[in-house]
């Protein structure tokens, strides 16, 4: 099952978003201004998916759904990565946050290891940069034990995640919010 490429324009800071588009769902979906596969991969042509994919995600920021509701395809994660990004799927709803380690910690991927260091809340944080599913799986809702964490291509990445924990409720509009109202 090939994977065809839908670009959808977005309000967030870091531009449009590229979805990945199987027969069996959604199997990625980046940030433009991240780099990798999309773009030279071929553009789907399947109206349907297409109309879904916008519609759904045009809805999401204007606040009109509380996430995309998109069938997952999840070819492009395996092992604890996938156990991971599929806990965080089930586990944290929109308008919510888990810290990387308390993740770590419910996916139950790092029972095996002695993690007095911290080592397993890290190993999340590298999943999350990782995850090839992005907005579908929320990594933005991810953050650190002290503060938002990190995202995606520093300064950008972080705005991106700022806004989209705005759009959510988690995080206070600032004066200069572009979200909906």
């Amino acid at each position: 099952m090939p994977i065809s490429w839908i670009t959808v324009e977005t309000p967030l800071p870091s531009g449009p978003v590229r979805f990945g588009v199987t027969e069996l769902g959604v199997a990625a979906a980046a940030f433009e201004v991240e780099p990798g596969p999309g773009p030279d991969g071929p553009r789907c042509t399947d109206e349907r998916r297409v109309g879904l994919v916008t519609e759904r995600v045009a809805d999401y920021f204007a606040g009109r759904s509380r996430g995309l509701a998109l069938p997952v395809d999840w070819r492009l994660a395996a092992g604890p990565h996938r156990t991971v990004l599929q806990t965080l799927h089930a586990q944290v709803p929109y308008g919510r946050t888990i810290t990387y380690g308390r993740l770590a910690e419910l996916s139950g991927a790092f029972e095996d290891l002695n993690d007095s260091g911290g080592v397993a809340a890290r190993a999340v944080g590298q999943m999350m940069h990782a995850n090839p599913i992005a907005l579908l799986v929320p990594c933005h809702r991810v953050v650190a034990a002290d503060g938002l964490g990190g995202f995606f291509g520093g300064p950008l990445g972080l705005e991106t995640k700022r806004w989209l924990l705005t759009l959510e409720g988690v995080l206070p509009p600032t004066l200069d919010w572009t979200g909906p109202a």
